[in-house]
């Protein structure tokens, strides 16, 4: 009788060569993200690959590769490779976790690559009790039938185990849900609501705010937040060599026209509001400066965003200064020349470091003056709904790995018979990893019968 085909597309799916093959194109395709920089300006791509070339990355969705139409299509081929080829295999799984192993014969047990028989006084029924009794206090809850002139025990552990290969692929099977749910590509295409989820970017100067962020897919460009984010402060530290150490935003998020969140946001620290994450990712310096300047003597003070070489009048704190000349290293001004007058005899001028405090002493008062650069701060935005999907899969991920390396699953029988007057028992068993570490095991459970 002619053995059945199996569906040709089916027998494709449940190939390990194909689920390697799909490994091994998803890894070069993922070195190429990670090789060209992702999510940037078109002109950003002619200007290092050439105009040829950078047609032909936009044309395959090479600048943003992780969304591209190919790239789901890998991901798709890959997650039917995983429930075809765990269709395929976890019946034979099923049928050796719930087999009956008491239908074993007495005769195969002698041929197991791990069996001992031992001697063992008194009478049969007394002998099976020890037996029984012995596998329970060792922690192996046994199964019993009676044969012809014997008894045959059964116990095992970590018969589940055999299922963490299976949790493995479930596991990447939620990874890949959490980033197709969390695809703006899919949000934009399928969905259509770009909102649903996004990746993009925006810059906010010191003292200024936006309600929206320019998304990364092209076609969508402005998106609103739906809350408003404002720059308060922005901080950065250089080397001596000029360049950048370290940088701090200073964020506020403003809600219906009330302060609902503040917090500073460093690389690798960043904002999360209402499920829309903000990242400090860039920051561009500006030739403008912020100038803070008190009367000590009346409490007057005013925060002013001037241009270099302007003239600012303070009405109320009957004052006029400006910056007149700086110094910079790289991007950064290291020192600044302040011009100020209360029209009362000769201005002041003087030389002072950003982010410092300088006392003018006047006949109208003593003022505080102070200047730094100003700054944007640049913030990648992302709001990615399946996150969590990703988390919990990754979590699911350990779990089977630690059972498909570390766990066995482990069978140990035990034959109680009578021949002669005389009781014996032949301890049988096998374990499908670990054997090694079983033998030591099987070693210690047939010994302590002696």
């Amino acid at each position: 009788m002619a053995e059945n085909k199996k569906n040709p597309v089916w027998e494709l799916f449940s190939s390990v060569r194909l689920a390697l093959f799909l490994l091994f194109t998803m890894a070069a395709t993922s070195i190429i993200g990670t090789i060209i920089l992702q999510n940037q300006p078109s002109n950003f791509y002619v200007e290092h690959y050439g105009a040829n070339m950078a047609r032909f990355m936009q044309a395959l969705d090479v600048p943003d590769m992780y969304n591209s139409w190919w790239f789901m299509v890998i991901l798709t081929l890959f997650s039917l490779n995983l429930i075809v080829c765990s269709l395929e295999r976890i019946p034979n799984a099923w049928r050796l976790v719930t087999m009956d192993n008491l239908a074993a014969e007495p005769e195969g047990l002698k041929k197991m690559g791990l069996h001992r028989s031992i001697p063992l006084g008194g009478p049969l029924p007394v002998a099976v009790n020890k037996t029984a009794a012995l596998l329970a206090g060792k922690g192996w809850k046994a199964e019993r039938r009676d044969l012809d002139g014997a008894t045959l025990l059964f116990a095992q552990k970590g018969a589940w185990t055999r299922f963490g290969v299976y949790i493995v692929h479930t596991s990447i099977l939620i990874i890949l849900i959490g980033s197709l749910i969390g695809s703006p590509r899919v949000a934009k295409d399928i969905l259509k609501n770009p909102f649903y989820a996004f990746k993009g970017s925006v810059n906010i100067p010191e003292t200024q705010q936006t309600d929206v962020i320019y998304s990364f897919l092209e076609g969508v460009g402005q998106l609103p937040l739906g809350f408003t984010v404002r720059c308060d402060f922005f901080t950065i530290d250089y080397y001596p060599n000029g360049m950048p150490k370290e940088y701090l935003s200073k964020l506020t998020v403003i809600e219906d026209g009330k302060v609902v969140l503040q917090q500073d946001v460093e690389v690798n620290k960043p904002l999360i509001y209402k499920g829309i994450t903000f990242y400090q990712s860039s920051y561009q310096p500006y030739e403008d400066f912020i100038i803070t300047v008190r009367n000590n003597r009346t409490g007057a003070s005013t925060t002013e965003l001037i241009p270099p070489a302007i003239e600012v009048p303070w009405k109320e704190g009957g004052a006029r200064f400006g910056v007149i000349n700086m110094e910079a290293r790289g991007e950064a001004v290291s020192r600044i020349k302040i011009w100020f007058t209360d029209d009362q005899g000769e201005p002041s001028k003087f030389w002072l470091e950003p982010g410092r405090e300088a006392l003018i002493k006047r006949s109208t008062g003593d003022y505080t003056f102070s200047a730094k650069q100003l700054y944007a701060t640049g913030l990648q935005v992302a709001k990615d709904p399946g996150v969590w999907w990703v988390y919990g899969g990754c979590g699911l991920m350990l779990l089977g790995l630690m059972v498909a390396f570390f766990m066995s699953h482990r069978k140990v029988w035990v034959l109680v018979s009578e021949e002669r007057g005389k009781v014996t028992v032949l301890f049988a068993g096998n374990a499908n990893k670990n054997k090694l570490g079983f033998e030591k095991t099987f070693a210690e459970l047939a010994d302590s019968l002696r």
